[in-house]
């Protein structure tokens, strides 16, 4: 009995091939790529599927491309053409008219608001130990997983776990936040 061998024929044959190294890549990069998008696009289902689609592109491509170093180039050129694409092939869905509709204003926010909350909420961060704030600042400030913030602090990622828990927990506790809660 003889072993199949997958050649680029019988690869383009097959209608899923599973490039490890393209999973690896959507799962590094993803993030930062739907960012990209995201700035590409009026909402953030938009982005995604512009993404989606990029991906879907790239995937097909993934054997022609020579140089996996210049990914992200090759991706966000695939975001801009794709979403060029788009753009010229879009349905006109304004029309004209006489007066124009008055947009309904909804109070946002109120900025001082929001920077007094800012000040408060780092003033309690600032309050924990130096490794309960780290791990605080990794998760929440920089919006690493727990495993990246384990990755970085050279802990366990049930280390993290617990660590950010007790650290949400002195938070909640904390009373300057009181008024806010």
């Amino acid at each position: 009995m003889t072993t199949p061998v997958c050649t680029s024929a019988s690869r383009a044959a097959t209608p899923y091939h599973a490039y490890s190294s393209f999973s690896s890549y959507v799962r590094a990069r993803g993030p930062v790529l739907l960012r990209t998008a995201r700035s590409l696009t009026a909402n953030a289902s938009d982005a995604e599927d512009l993404l989606q689609t990029a991906l879907t592109k790239t995937y097909v491509a993934w054997d022609r491309i020579e140089d996996h170093r210049a990914l992200d180039g090759y991706v966000r050129r695939a975001l801009l053409n794709t979403r060029t694409s788009q753009w010229r092939k879009r349905k006109v869905d304004e029309f004209a008219c006489d007066e124009l509709p008055e947009p309904e204003i909804v109070p946002g926010p109120d900025p001082a608001d929001q920077q007094v909350l800012h000040d408060a909420m780092w003033r309690a961060v600032m309050k924990l130990p130096d490794r309960q704030r780290a791990m605080v600042v990794l998760r929440y400030y920089e919006d690493l997983s727990e495993a990246q913030t384990a990755e970085v602090l050279g802990v366990s990622v049930g280390t993290v776990k617990s660590a950010v828990s007790r650290a949400l927990g002195k938070l909640r506790e904390d009373p300057e936040l009181e008024p806010i809660r």
